[in-house]
């Protein structure tokens, strides 16, 4: 299995996971009866029909998941004893979100991810994602996108190992991140992502300008538009000088797609963001020295000072991972060897804002459970006293406001508890019969 052509003298190259010069390209997802149709400029009635695509569309699921319970056969069912294999969930009327939503088949499917000799060119799985995502099904690439977070992790923490020179090629993991790249840059059609940043000095529905109206700021409309992610350009290779950018991409497209994410990728999100700060440092636990707010609340996170987060993980999601080893210097082993714990690594704003982003909703976001804010949140602290060692002002300010976000949102939960619980014991209170209210009314 391939993930790279020929260059155009016909002599093949090979493939590099650090700093690969070798072009990545993509298998053309076209039939040949869809080419020839498309070249003669035959279009079919069925094409219009709404049921006609629903149909096609499940078709597609359901062969994509026939294929990914054929590569895991040997492993084809679910841990814990479910004894249901990945293949039931074709059956079901949307097979790709019954796999988005299926907790067993992400842990079986983590596992061969966090393989040692995952992340390969010959590494099936990795061919699965990247053919998967090419097929253009919106909840295929759903499915593609909630594994994300742990391949990106996986794939970051080989390259800054410390072991980096002994690791086997890394052009599987690098395939998946072009395809999803490449998916992007077209979508974007060469623009960039603007942002409009609100300026007070002018006049707004809400507001008038106490200093009176600026005509010369209002002669420039870009003064108040930022870029909040620059034009794309192609790439056909995972370069060193490029890998943050490429990576930020991905991670921008999951954020985009966050909300139907399920909890149990947006905390591996969460354990890999804390290991990449990579730091054990008590300066997060010591935020204006307000030690007690920080995580003595995380109940599933055992020792809060792991800096790397490798035990920062609940109860539930241990339970697909309780066979670990971890490693004198911290990085976490599964059971085969894999590394599932992240270390630490540069992290250019290309690679933090997108991870901000992230942690940002699952911190804040009112439908996550408790485990995932509390996974973020230790993320978020971690990556605050990783800016503060590196003296980066961005990402301070950044990452400081997330935290003050945090620390509001969390006592005001614990406000509106207290009160729920007084409020509920003085239900039986007998309280004095007020007064009847004289309403006036003028004739």
């Amino acid at each position: 299995m391939d993930f790279s052509v020929k260059p155009p003298g016909g002599s093949p190259s090979p493939s590099s996971s650090t700093s690969s010069s070798t072009p990545h390209r993509f298998k053309s997802a076209t039939t040949p009866t869809a080419t020839a149709a498309a070249v003669s400029g035959i279009s079919s009635t069925a094409d219009r029909d709404p049921m006609h695509s629903w149909w096609e569309s499940v078709s597609k699921q359901r062969s994509r998941i026939l294929s990914l319970s054929s590569l895991l056969s040997g492993d084809s069912h679910f841990e814990d004893g479910d004894v249901t294999p990945i293949s039931s969930l074709a059956d079901s009327d949307r097979p790709a979100l019954s796999l988005l939503s299926s907790r067993a088949a992400y842990s079986l499917i983590s596992n061969s991810l966090c393989n040692p000799a995952s992340g390969s060119g010959s590494d099936p799985l990795c061919q699965w994602l990247y053919e998967t995502y090419l097929s253009s099904d919106p909840p295929l690439r759903l499915v593609v996108l909630s594994f994300l977070p742990l391949l990106v992790g996986m794939y970051l923490s080989r390259i800054h190992s410390s072991d980096s020179s002994s690791l086997p090629s890394l052009s599987g993991f690098e395939a998946v991140l072009l395809a999803i790249y490449a998916a992007e840059v077209k979508a974007r059609a060469g623009k960039p992502i603007l942002v409009h940043i609100p300026d007070l000095s002018q006049p707004s529905l809400y507001h008038t300008p106490r200093n009176g109206f600026d005509k010369s700021r209002d002669s420039n409309p870009t003064a108040s538009v930022g870029v909040l992610s620059p034009q794309l350009e192609p790439q056909i290779a995972v370069k060193s000088t490029k890998r943050a950018s490429i990576v930020g991409v991905g991670l921008q497209c999951y954020f985009k797609e966050i909300s139907q994410m399920p909890a149990w990728s947006k905390l591996e999100f969460c354990k890999f963001a804390a290991g990449w700060a990579g730091q054990d440092c008590d300066c997060k636990e010591k935020i204006d020295g307000d030690e007690d707010k920080v995580l003595a609340l995380t109940n599933g996170f055992g020792d809060s000072s792991s800096f790397n987060g490798s035990s920062g993980r609940s109860l539930e999601i241990e339970e697909d991972f309780d066979r670990l080893a971890i490693r004198d210097n911290g990085e976490q082993l599964s059971s085969n060897g894999g590394l599932v714990g992240g270390v630490r690594i540069p992290l250019p704003w290309e690679l933090f804002q997108p991870t901000l982003r992230i942690l940002g909703h699952c911190l804040l976001s009112p439908l996550n459970t408790e485990d995932v804010k509390d996974a973020a949140s230790n993320a978020v602290r971690s990556l605050y006293a990783r800016a503060s060692h590196d003296l980066n002002p961005q990402a301070i300010l950044a990452t400081r406001s997330l935290v003050n976000l945090d620390s509001s949102a969390r006592t005001s939960a614990k406000t509106v508890a207290a009160e729920t619980v007084n409020g509920s014991s003085n239900v039986n209170t007998p309280s004095k019969a007020k007064k009847p209210e004289i309403l006036l009314a003028s004739k």
